[in-house]
């Protein structure tokens, strides 16, 4: 057993929308080690110790082989009993990732202030990166990167399929660039909420309607239009077309100077004063069901003195004909990604409001004790273009009746900076982390 070391830090994927079913590690070849899978990190903490996770050191791990069903990439192994190789391929910057699939176990140990100490052990794949090309190479995600899609193999879906949580699980990210993940989360019955879109058929990745942008009072229409929910994107992006309506309307209606920043992949810059940048127009989306989600911080802001501060329009523009809501627009809320009904479910938080015996919960209909990983024939993955990693400092089934219940214990799992917890009785994992 090899107790995870654990690193969590701002600016890369880590909640959902990853679309390649597997975790992707840097993984250094001569020593064979690599970066713990269930992490990710940014390039601005690369002064502190890793504590990468060695496959070598763990007497449960053991290498994914060739013939497992997982192994998409069997027909580039010379015989069945092989490592099985992964290749993951983003959109960021020529970025990918290659190595092998390795099996290992989480190891989380309960809490409570009225039972003994148990321990329970979680099944995960561990994508354990070879070699690196991109922006992996400029220090992106140092401790890897977390994929918490659909897939079957992804980490959600495995803790599920083992019986230890709900099929769900929420992300918050507060104003001061922290915030929390909690596994087996559905939210409260109070949470304004959006259905999941399907791409070709298929729940692959975690798409919802938009039907209107709204800039303080101006809306514009927006027809059968799709965007990614991508924690693992710093910013948000929209389709060339529709990025030029709002960064105008944006313009013509905020009250500071435009500033050109050069060097900066920014177009829409202010320098303003301190009354100015608190009237920075509003922004908020309308959503399938005239569901209104209201943009906190629409805007990236430094300040330059005591008087006056630059702030950037936290907007791209993309050549997909999607947008991507990244994390500058999550801010200030508690979403949950509720895939056992196929909905993104959000209410306003500051994050301190939704852990421990606040969290309504419901176990899992079969409250036994956790299974192993799904077999072969369980398991697949969906064949969808993996999605950019984020970098910080860059622009770059039908589930039981809900019935609260309080939590009196917990599984958890430390480290320096991390703390991951899992409720045992309401079946719920939460992870603190500082970013």
């Amino acid at each position: 057993m090899f107790h995870f070391l654990l690193h969590w830090m701002l600016g890369a994927i880590f909640f959902g929308s990853l679309a390649n079913a597997f975790n992707v590690l840097p993984c250094l070849p001569v020593t064979i080690v690599c970066w713990c899978s269930l992490v990710f990190g940014a390039s601005i903490m690369q002064d502190k110790d890793l504590s990468r996770y060695s496959p070598s050191f763990s007497s449960t791990s053991k290498h994914l082989p060739c013939s497992h069903n997982l192994c998409k990439l069997s027909t580039n192994c010379k015989g069945p009993k092989e490592p099985c190789p992964y290749i993951a391929e983003y959109d960021s910057e020529n970025t990918s990732s290659s190595g092998f699939l390795v099996e290992d176990k989480l190891h989380l140990a309960s809490v409570s202030d009225h039972a003994t100490q148990n321990h329970v052990q979680a099944s995960v794949i561990l994508g354990c990166g070879r070699k690196q090309s991109g922006i992996y190479l400029d220090g992106a995600a140092p401790d890897g990167v977390m994929g918490l899609g659909p897939g079957d193999i992804s980490v959600p879906s495995l803790l599920a399929k083992a019986g230890l949580v709900r099929n769900s699980f929420s992300i918050c990210f507060d104003e001061n660039d922290s915030g929390r993940i909690l596994f087996g989360d559905v939210g409260f019955a109070t949470q304004q909420s959006t259905p999941f879109l399907p791409i070709a058929g298929k729940f692959d990745t975690y798409f919802i309607g938009l039907e209107h942008y709204c800039v303080g009072s101006f809306c514009l229409k927006l027809t059968q239009f799709q965007a990614l929910v991508d924690s693992g994107t710093s910013f948000t992006y929209l389709p060339a077309k529709i990025y030029e309506k709002i960064v105008l309307e944006f313009d013509k209606q905020v009250n500071a100077t435009r500033i050109n920043q050069s060097e900066s992949n920014w177009e829409y810059c202010y320098n303003a004063s301190s009354q100015e940048l608190h009237s920075v127009p509003t922004m908020r989306l309308i959503l399938i069901m005239n569901q209104s989600f209201m943009v906190n911080n629409p805007v990236y802001s430094v300040p330059v003195n005591q008087e006056f501060t630059v702030f950037c329009l936290g907007l791209q523009r993309t050549d997909n004909d999607y947008g991507v809501i990244g994390q500058n627009f999550m801010m200030g809320y508690h979403l949950v990604f509720d895939r056992e009904n196929l909905k993104l479910g959000w209410s306003k938080s500051n994050c301190q409001d939704i852990g421990g015996e606040q969290v309504h919960l419901t176990p899992p209909a079969n409250d036994g004790s956790p299974n192993p990983l799904p077999t072969t024939q369980q398991q697949s993955i969906p064949k969808t273009p993996a999605v950019p990693p984020a970098l910080a400092g860059r622009a770059s089934s039908n589930s039981s009746v809900a019935v609260p219940c309080q939590i009196p214990s917990w599984l958890c799992l430390t480290s320096s900076l991390v703390m991951l917890l899992c409720l045992c009785a309401g079946h719920l994992i939460r992870s603190f982390f500082d970013l």
